[in-house]
């Protein structure tokens, strides 16, 4: 019997958009407020976790997460004060994207895939977004396990977080080739990439790949939907 495809689906800005939070925000500092705190957010929760990385220091997401929103804010001249508790919690139920419903029940349909989350969040958080959001919860079941960084305390796009993946799902690190990548973000495609796995990126917006870090490294294909990523996988597939 042949052995069934690994992939790894990326959570934030792949799966869960993180754009979403911004409906939350919108009760406490107005429509546009809300759109910069909500990117600004985005950016140093990355931001932070490539510092710490950097630095050898480990927070975990939760912590990282919540600082990034502090600060956020503080640029915008706003605090929460006791509502902070509230916007942060919302961030477990965040929206899904519109093509997750029906890409996630393509890969639940299709026998050869063993499909997995692989997340910077801790296990707590990735565990309630699945089981919160309203849009994706029905679909938990077709994630056959949740893999963290948060184990390791090492953040994408670090070697050890992609190894970590690897021994988690049984495979060695002489066998990142047989493993596939899903995410949204470009930084997580090359690190996926740099350490021999196949990564597919969602460029939802179709701005084409940009991202010149490392320009040898680009994902194995580009899809606008997370519908077509099934076929990807099969037409490539060693």
């Amino acid at each position: 019997m042949t052995d069934k495809t690994i992939v790894a689906f990326d959570l934030y800005g792949t799966l869960l958009s993180t754009d979403s939070i911004a409906k939350q925000l919108e009760k406490y500092v107005g429509h546009e407020k809300a759109q910069s705190i909500s990117a600004l957010w985005r950016q140093y929760q990355l931001e932070y976790t490539w510092r710490l990385n950097s630095m050898g220091r480990y927070e975990d997401f939760a912590r990282v997460t919540r600082n990034a929103l502090v600060h956020a804010l503080a640029e915008n001249g706003e605090q929460l004060g006791d509502d902070l508790t509230q916007v942060l919690e919302a961030y477990e139920s965040l929206s899904t994207y519109a093509d997750v419903n029906p890409a996630l029940t393509r890969v639940a349909a299709d026998p050869s895939i063993r499909a997995v989350v692989f997340s910077n969040g801790t296990k707590a958080m990735v565990s309630n977004s699945l089981l919160r959001s309203r849009e994706i919860s029905p679909h938990a079941h077709v994630f056959q396990d949740i893999v963290t960084v948060d184990e390791i305390q090492s953040y994408k796009p670090s070697r050890a977080s992609y190894e970590h993946l690897a021994k988690q799902v049984d495979k060695s690190s002489s066998q990142m080739n047989e493993l596939w990548l899903i995410s949204g973000n470009p930084f997580d495609i090359v690190g996926a990439r740099s350490m021999g796995m196949h990564a597919i990126w969602v460029d939802r917006v179709g701005v084409g790949w940009k991202d010149a870090a490392v320009p040898d490294l680009r994902p194995d294909a580009i899809v606008q939907s997370l519908e077509h990523i099934v076929e990807e996988v099969k037409g490539r597939r060693l």
